[in-house]
């Protein structure tokens, strides 16, 4: 591994990323090969495992003791599993998966550059897409997570509906996804983001292109109309 190229990678030099990564396209595709045959394209598998390397890219440190080919590989092998445990969850159409392919490319490579979350307008410009393409494709492919896992603050959706008591009852009780679907679209994609998707107020704002006080204020909305509708059917 040429050590000065590396260093110009992690300072968000892009010809330097681009050049690590055609030096070790045999790598990449060692460990691409590993997961043929479970319902993705090779070719989408690739670029999967070039997200990882630039990840192990970003965060490899000599101190670490170890090659950096020791580093990248559970990292590029940890992108496609990951990839094909939320592909298998819910099947997104493939042209929305392969914006999304290219999106998590470009934030990657801008966070390199930019050595920060990159905004979505430099996203946009970034990859071509609209703010709204953007925004379709990150929602599409985003894993679907369960309703008992914490968000970034700490709560659950079903914490924020209803007390501990005769909670058992009222989760048997309530088909809480058709209550959902009954939300204005903007309170709805909120809801989803938040308790589904398991990202922060800042992640959602970004995703919505909104502030994040509308996303407080759309997620505080869209609970109170949940907890009315509950209540309803008490």
């Amino acid at each position: 591994m040429n050590l000065e190229l590396l260093a110009a990678a992690q300072a968000g030099d892009q010809d330097a990323c681009d050049q690590l990564i055609r030096e070790n396209t045999g790598l990449i595709w060692s460990i691409v090969r590993r997961y043929y045959g479970r319902g993705a394209e090779p070719e989408d598998l690739y670029q999967l495992g070039c997200v990882g390397f630039l990840k192990a890219i970003r965060g490899f440190d000599l101190s670490y003791g170890t090659q950096f080919s020791t580093y990248a590989v559970p990292k590029i092998a940890g992108e496609i599993r990951r990839f094909l445990r939320d592909d298998g969850a819910v099947k997104v159409g493939r042209g929305l998966r392969e914006q999304a392919l290219t999106i998590l490319t470009a934030r990657e490579r801008l966070q390199a550059r930019l050595g920060r979350e990159p905004a979505l307008s430099e996203l946009a410009e970034e990859t071509g897409y609209t703010a709204e393409e953007i925004a379709a494709a990150e929602l599409a492919a985003a894993a679907p997570e369960s309703l008992q896992q914490e968000v970034g603050d700490g709560l659950t959706l079903e914490s924020t509906l209803h007390d501990s008591e005769g909670e058992e009852a009222m989760v048997e009780k309530i088909a809480l996804r058709s209550a959902i679907e009954t939300l204005p679209e903007s309170e709805k994609k909120t809801i989803l983001l938040r308790f589904f998707k398991g990202l922060t107020q800042a992640q959602t704002a970004r995703i919505l292109s909104v502030s994040q006080v509308q996303v407080s204020r759309l997620e505080r909305r869209a609970l109170d109309r949940l907890r009315k509708e509950f209540a309803a059917q008490d």
